[in-house]
């Protein structure tokens, strides 16, 4: 049985994530179309919603050219694309044209440029660079030259690889990728368990969990090549303003953060962490105000490593509905519940 109030509401949101569980038909144009249309919205007495398209045909009903209801949508084409196009990058020795790939792909380079910005947060050039980066960094433990290294993953030189590392250069990535020295600490919060990990930067992991060896086991496969000491004296300090924040929202941990990621993805996290206390955004908000796509935003927000001090938890569905988190949906309701509580109510 269908909800219809609830397939209603994903007609008026274009949800993406209803295409292929109804179609929807319009009874004015004799058109059916997916959940995701992007054509006018029409009126609420003149639809009908289908289970299929078959269901939809045997009323009468004919498919709409602009949403391919009975086949790929332009969406999902241009999706197959832009994949298309990140492999080609990611085979390609070196930097590619952007005229040179428009041409493999079949698109004009403009339009690929925005299609490929939109999906992934990135432009083309600057996927290949962190693609390279990538290569460098998986390279740098076993190579015998940082140079050598940095020839391997595409670079011409080591000053490419130089001005493109982070947290820490290409050299001491090779020198300490068998012992970078990490400090944790586990303890009780209102949420279970918590564990942070800090570098010498400020903390680089927050975890909720059930039991402490699972917490371990994860941090272990985070850093895998780090040396991780365990440290509840040096850590104490930070895991109760931690707490403290839990069990009162307003006020805000003010830690030191090691964030690892590409530009992109400290971008998303930085906007996670404009979001005021007591409020949420729509992934679709966030891509917009990033100028982005709410698939990228979202494979941003699940890696996250720094739960609730960089807020993932606020971030739901194009409904306001609670949507995945890593650590369980009670625990992001939950948070979200003590948000929205007044000081002492």
């Amino acid at each position: 049985m269908f909800n219809l109030d609830r397939c209603w509401q994903a007609l008026c949101d274009r949800d993406e994530t209803f295409d292929g569980r109804f179609v929807f038909a319009v009874h004015s144009t004799g058109i059916y179309c997916r959940p995701s249309c992007p054509a006018r919205r029409p009126r609420r007495d003149g639809v009908s919603f289908y289970s299929d398209t078959q269901e939809a045909e045997s009323a009468g009903f004919r498919p709409c050219k602009r949403c391919s209801p009975h086949g790929q949508s332009p969406a999902e084409q241009m999706d197959a694309l832009v994949i298309a196009a990140c492999r080609l990058l990611d085979d390609h020795d070196g930097a590619m044209p952007l005229a040179q790939l428009a041409a493999r792909i079949g698109l004009s380079p403009s339009h690929l440029a925005r299609a490929f910005k939109a999906r992934t947060g990135m432009t083309p050039r600057a996927w290949s660079a962190a693609r390279r980066q990538a290569r460098l960094e998986a390279a740098l433990a076993g190579a015998d030259s940082v140079l050598g290294a940095a020839l391997d993953a595409g670079f011409g030189s080591t000053r490419g690889a130089y001005q493109h590392s982070t947290v820490l250069s290409p050299a001491q990535r090779r020198r300490k990728a068998q012992g970078e020295a990490l400090r944790f600490a586990i303890g009780d919060c209102p949420l279970g368990l918590l564990a942070i990990a800090a570098s010498e930067r400020g903390i680089c992991a927050l975890l909720f969990g059930d039991r402490e060896d699972a917490l371990v086991a994860e941090l272990q496969s985070r850093f895998a090549a780090a040396e991780l000491v365990r440290d509840q004296p040096g850590l104490g300090a930070w895991l109760e303003a931690v707490v403290a924040q839990l069990q009162e929202p307003t006020r805000a941990a003010r830690l030191p953060l090691d964030l690892r990621g590409s530009a992109f993805q400290q971008r998303v996290w930085q906007a996670l962490r404009d979001i005021p206390v007591g409020e949420t955004r729509r992934y679709g908000e966030l891509a917009e105000h990033l100028g982005t796509h709410a698939r990228a935003v979202a494979r941003a927000c699940a890696s996250n490593p720094v739960g609730l001090l960089v807020p993932c938890h606020r971030v739901v569905g194009a409904n306001r509905s609670l949507t995945g988190y890593r650590w369980g949906i009670e625990r992001k309701a939950a948070l979200l519940e003590s948000e929205q509580e007044k000081p002492g109510a």
